[in-house]
């Protein structure tokens, strides 16, 4: 009878969710019918009308950016009840908030961006002031971009392309560093910032180095933008993403996190509740979606830099500088927890500089789009995976160590060959250098696959421009970035 009312409620959460999804597809048509009836009603009566045609461009742009808000709205809704529904083994009643159905559509979108990018900076630099990096061309051109801050917003590739932080919210100014109280924040705290329920783009106002007693428990909807600030939050507690959606973390240093809790801290300005310990990552990603992390410099953690388990997706990791660390990135709970299958994400543009040892990423599962990155440094291996993850590596730049027996650039865990030849772990022009060799499996062996590779990634030789700029950037306000 238990498990009877188990199903029963469950099947309950699934039709109301499903009734919640139709509404808002029904209020969108009512919305696009609403515009078309608008434009029709102006072409025959005012045609020619530039106050019409502005209403009608309005119109639609609204119903466009409220399809994609409501989307990612809905994803956050629904996130706790998918993982409420999960079995034991991470299998669950529904699908997945934010992944897409053909992860290969989104890795060619990255390819175009990128060629789009190198093609304007190819033209001497006439259309484009950048360096062929499709992200920072979108705002890094702007002398401007401290009063046009939340276009960054707009600037995504990749699977967390659709992660619009706080864009849609007030600026917030961080005045204070302290951290003194996890619980009652005071107001002008980083703290106090990130659990509010409302959208906030949060900015500093001056340098600053903030230790934080507890784990930063971010609420939905946020942007942590550290342009103009030199901002550290380090030799304490560091960043975690639970449970929520539409999150972008941009410009800090984030070293030195350490493991903490057994303690009580504030997620929302209605909750606080008891924290068990937590492993030191830098930034936690932990049943989330829709999560961008860019031009961030991470090093030196307890535990992982950036870690996404539990079902998390849709996100994007990219211009980013890490260094100094055993275990850079994991992505994917547990080879047994299914829910990862939906797992996609890409790493894009970042720079594995010195002192790294492995994990870049190590995966689970999922897809992973592994483009125009530059590995300079590692010492056991750079990309792992188990549990028959697809690994799509295309444009990046592998430096081997000198160490004779590291020089494989991918490893493959806790499998043998007869069950590995299946995964699909493909290189595509990639740079393999002081003896560095990446072993293909799967479709990704054969020289008929080609469903991805019909544009390529970018050439590799092209590697040191387009990551130039990783990791945390020195931008004054009134100058380009």
């Amino acid at each position: 009878m238990v498990g009877e009312s188990c199903s029963a409620a469950a099947a309950s959460r699934r039709r109301r969710r499903w009734w919640a999804a139709l509404g808002a597809v029904s209020l969108l048509l009512l919305v696009a019918v609403g515009s078309g009836c608008v434009a029709s009603y102006g072409g025959r009566l005012r045609a020619g009308s530039a106050a019409a045609a502005t209403t009608v461009t309005a119109a639609a742009i609204g119903a466009r950016r409220w399809l994609r808000d409501s989307t990612s709205r809905l994803a956050a809704a629904t996130a706790r009840s998918n993982v409420a529904d999960a079995d034991a083994d991470g299998s669950a009643t529904g699908a997945v908030a934010g992944a897409v159905d053909d992860p290969e559509s989104v890795a060619t979108q990255v390819h175009m961006s990128i060629r789009n990018s190198t093609a304007r900076r190819n033209l001497g630099g006439y259309l484009s002031c950048g360096t062929g990096n499709p992200i920072d061309d979108c705002w890094r051109c702007d002398p401007e971009w401290h009063s046009n801050r939340q276009r960054l917003a707009d600037c995504g590739i990749g699977f967390g392309r659709n992660a619009i932080g706080g864009r849609d919210g007030k600026i917030y100014v961080v005045t204070d560093p302290g951290d003194d109280d996890p619980v009652t924040p005071r107001r002008g705290t980083l703290r106090h910032a990130v659990i509010r329920n409302e959208p906030l783009w949060i900015i500093f106002e001056r340098d600053m180095v903030i230790t934080l007693k507890q784990e930063l428990i971010m609420n939905s909807f946020k942007t942590i933008d550290g342009r103009g600030a030199n901002v550290h939050i380090a030799n304490g507690a560091c960043l975690t993403l639970q449970f929520i959606t539409n999150v972008i973390i941009h410009g800090l240093h984030i070293h030195d996190c350490r493991p903490t809790g057994n303690a009580m801290v504030r997620s929302s300005p209605r909750h606080y509740g008891w924290r068990t310990m937590a492993d030191g990552d830098a930034v936690s990603i932990f049943a989330s979606s829709h999560v961008w992390v860019d031009h961030c410099s991470l090093s030196n953690c307890a535990d992982g830099l950036i870690d996404a388990v539990e079902g998390s997706t849709a996100i994007t990791v990219s211009n980013n500088y890490f260094t100094h660390h055993n275990e850079v990135m994991l992505l994917g709970h547990r080879d047994s927890y299914l829910k990862d299958k939906a797992m996609q994400v890409t790493i894009a543009f970042n720079h594995f500089g010195e002192g790294l040892i492995q994990r870049m990423p190590r995966c689970r599962h999922g897809y992973f789009h592994v483009v125009n990155n530059d590995y300079t440094h590692w010492e056991m291996y750079a990309i792992g995976g188990s549990a028959e993850p697809t690994i799509n590596s295309q444009g990046n730049r592998f430096l081997a160590p000198t160490n004779p027996f590291a020089k494989e650039v991918t490893k493959r865990i806790e499998a043998d060959q007869t069950t590995w030849n299946a995964w699909n772990w493909r290189s595509e022009g990639d740079l393999l250098l002081n003896g560095a060799y990446f072993i293909p499996s799967g479709a990704g062996a054969s020289s008929s696959y080609s469903r991805a590779s019909s544009l390529g990634a970018k050439s590799s030789s092209m590697v040191g421009t387009i990551t130039s700029g990783a990791g945390v950037l020195s931008c004054r306000k009134g100058s380009s970035c």
